[in-house]
């Protein structure tokens, strides 16, 4: 008797878990994002969207863009996240094409240039994110900084460059993608990209786990040169009073559009929806310019309201996107396996 009455009290414990379980993701009010932006912009977004929402519950999974699209690939059958906040454009069209995003039409559809959303509403372009080449500011002086790309491959820098490691990073693909493409457009072939990458890996130091580890080691010299994307370049410079430069590569930059898209079968969607259009109203977009150093990429704005350097021109590199996309993992499998720390 003692048995059963144990074995039933498992059963019911068992069930008012499982209650309790599907009562937490049965919550309308829950958001689960995933997201490469850093802790720093999210949890100042969501305890912003908090004050106009107090009823909503938000938690996040902050990682590099490429593994939230390998995580939303396993979970396609039971997706658990509702918003995907951050990632190249490049990166969203994979997941679009692969049916993993959902198609919503957000209240400022025609307020973007066609190239910076999908064409069938499965993600929208919210901030725009040119890469840049930066410096320990107490080790090189501006006048001996690297202007270009091709100054960095400079053997005088040999052991002296950082790099954060390209495979989960959207920014660190698009720079290496695009150094592949310099040459690629006039050859066809990719060989005299591979030739420029290994020329950069002579020089580097140390392939870094994440641009926050990046930063941290470039502040403490341990290495003196990197590439990476301008926005986080400028906030540890400024708000983090890390002691360095950078210079937005003369030749041009690839500039990736930074995204937002709703997860196909998301247990939460009206919620996320609130969400998106949150973050990406006039007002959310000029505070993210100000604090974060987003350039929005909605055409609507008062450009007198965002941060004075924003509206000062640079070049952009002309790249083939969709080139870039497809090729991309087997150019970056090369690096991975013929290139890397060959050198």
């Amino acid at each position: 008797m003692r048995l059963k009455l144990f074995w039933l009290a498992c059963a019911i414990l068992a069930i008012a878990l499982l209650l309790s379980c599907n009562s937490g993701s049965g919550n309308k009010n829950r958001l689960l994002i995933y997201t490469p932006h850093g802790q720093d912009l999210l949890k100042d977004f969501i305890a912003r969207y908090k004050q106009q929402y107090p009823d909503a519950d938000v938690q996040f999974l902050d990682m590099g863009s490429r593994e939230v699209l390998e995580r939303v690939r396993v979970e396609r059958n039971r997706p658990q996240a509702d918003l995907w906040w951050g990632a190249s454009h490049t990166t969203f069209q994979t997941a679009a094409e692969e049916n993993l995003l959902l198609e919503f039409r957000p209240s400022w559809t025609d307020k973007i240039p066609a190239s910076s959303r999908d064409a069938n509403d499965r993600w929208y372009g919210t901030y725009e994110t040119p890469q840049v080449i930066a410096y320990n500011s107490e080790e090189v002086s501006e006048a001996e900084a690297p202007r270009d790309w091709d100054d960095v491959i400079d053997p005088k820098w040999r052991d002296k460059v950082l790099i954060r490691n390209p495979n989960p990073s959207d920014t660190m693909r698009a720079i290496f993608g695009a150094m592949i493409w310099r040459f690629y457009k006039d050859t066809g072939s990719p060989d005299k990209g591979y030739d420029w990458l290994r020329k950069l890996d002579a020089n580097v130091r140390e392939y870094t786990a994440d641009g926050t580890l990046l930063m941290q080691k470039l502040g403490r010299r341990e290495g003196l040169i990197t590439l990476w994307d301008m926005p986080d370049v400028r906030l540890f410079k400024e708000q983090k009073n890390f002691p360095v430069g950078y210079f937005v590569p003369a030749s041009g930059t690839p500039v990736i559009i930074d995204g937002i898209a709703i997860i196909r079968g998301a247990p939460n969607q009206e919620e996320a929806k609130r969400f998106y259009e949150f973050v990406t109203t006039p007002e959310s977009l000029v505070y993210a310019a100000h604090k974060y150093y987003r350039i929005p990429v909605r055409t609507d704005l008062d450009r007198s309201q965002l941060p004075a350097w924003m509206n000062e021109p640079f070049t952009r590199l002309p790249l083939d996107w969709d080139l870039l996309r497809k090729n991309g993992s087997e150019w970056l499998r090369y690096w991975d396996t013929e290139i890397r720390g060959r050198n």
